[in-house]
């Protein structure tokens, strides 16, 4: 699979833009090493100046929650986030790795106290995305124990090639010239988020199985593709894949109640199954699952905008992870997969300069999965004239 990470390597170069002479911030999980390597030398024979590379150990975790103390648990190191900080304040370009490594590492461990210890998420990376100061890229890593989760029902080494090769088809390394493949996808997407933009909707309602949930939306709400522009005018594509459209609702006008369409895997590993939110006037007031509520509902209680949504996104039927069926247990992929929202901050640059003070801010942007071929999507105007803007995972307009 050596041909496979490097590919992913430079795609991911290719993704966050790197440019001669910057510093490219790498986080990773230890199991990630070979992609690490792959990347440093596509950075490298760019004209990188420096790569640093960040590990997360959820095993050094596990030892935290096992046997530290909880009211220590929201402590973090004042040099992560400065770090973090440091890399947007020198116009660095940063590269992220999802994808499961160590599924069963936080097994057992009571999600409260797991939610209070939000590692490797920190709260300083809202800042350095809206004030776009980096030029930045996520990357899934294909490691063997994800093809196992992914893949059960296979033995192990057949699991890990069948999860490869669905990589291989989502980052579009099967065509020809992957890296204009996404020029071209990405063009798609944005020609998807101007045909909303045209029509200047209200709010958003989302119904379908256990989902009744109405969003609305501010003066300025813009829709937007997952293709960014730094402050110094560097073009990137913060992840790879993507296929979402997206804009940031207002965070005081979330009615109804919704249920997640896919398992909801936070950035330490811990899996929320059966996930229900119910909102009133814009907050969650209720967080249900069939596992792992509390450690979302810890995350939710972190600051006074953790409660209220971030961002909308809609995806149709046209990418290539949603067709393919597979639960990837890996939020990169599994939200490219659906239409999704999430709680937390919200970008700054998803509304106008006249609503930037109305945009949610939280430490804290956690997507969720609440798309499926059921989910009937309707746009509302200012006027209550109903438009069907998606059904079935295709735009009706």
């Amino acid at each position: 699979m050596d041909d496979l990470i490097e590919a992913i390597g430079e795609l991911a170069v290719h993704g966050a833009n790197l440019q001669t002479g910057q510093i490219l911030g790498v986080q990773a999980t230890i199991g990630q090493e070979d992609l690490v390597h792959a990347v440093a030398g596509a950075a490298y024979e760019r004209g990188a100046l420096f790569v640093d590379v960040f590990y997360y150990d959820p095993f050094v975790k596990r030892k935290r929650i096992a046997h530290g103390d909880p009211e220590t648990f929201g402590f973090v190191p004042p040099w992560y986030g400065e770090r973090m900080l440091g890399l947007g304040d020198t116009d660095s370009a940063r590269i992220g790795f999802s994808g499961v490594v160590w599924p069963h590492a936080l097994d057992g461990l009571d999600p409260q106290l797991l939610g209070r210890d939000q590692l490797p998420w920190l709260k300083e990376t809202p800042n350095v995305i809206d004030d776009r100061s980096t030029n930045w890229c996520g990357v899934a890593c294909p490691h063997p124990h994800w093809g196992e989760l992914v893949h059960p029902e296979l033995p192990p080494e057949e699991a890990y090639e069948r999860l490869c090769d669905e990589l291989r088809h989502i980052y579009r390394l099967d065509e020809p010239d992957p890296k204009a493949a996404w020029d071209e996808r990405v063009g798609a997407l944005k020609a998807s988020a101007e045909a909303l933009n045209e029509r200047r909707f209200d709010a958003i309602q989302l119904s379908g199985p256990g989902t009744e949930l109405t969003i609305g939306l501010l003066p300025t709400s813009f829709w937007q593709a997952g293709d960014f522009v730094t402050r110094k005018g560097v073009r990137h594509l913060p992840n790879i894949p993507t296929e979402e459209v997206f804009t940031a609702p207002d965070p005081e006008r979330v009615n109804g109640h919704v249920t997640s369409t896919k398992p909801l895997v936070l950035r330490d590993g811990t899996i929320i199954r059966g996930l229900r939110v119910r909102f009133e006037g814009g907050r969650a007031v209720e967080i249900d699952a069939d596992e792992n509520a509390d450690a979302l509902r810890t995350r939710c209680a972190s600051d006074e905008g953790a409660s209220r949504l971030g961002e909308l996104a809609l995806v149709d039927r046209e990418g290539r992870i949603g067709p393919l069926g597979t639960v990837f247990y890996d939020t990169l992929l599994d939200e490219n997969a659906a239409s999704h929202i999430a709680l937390g901050n919200a970008y700054a640059f998803s509304a106008g300069e006249d609503d930037r003070d109305r945009l949610n801010r939280s430490g804290i942007h956690i997507d969720f999965m609440v798309g499926s071929p059921e989910l009937e999507v309707t746009g509302i105007t200012l006027a209550g004239e109903r438009v069907l803007v998606m059904k079935a995972g295709a735009w009706q307009f």
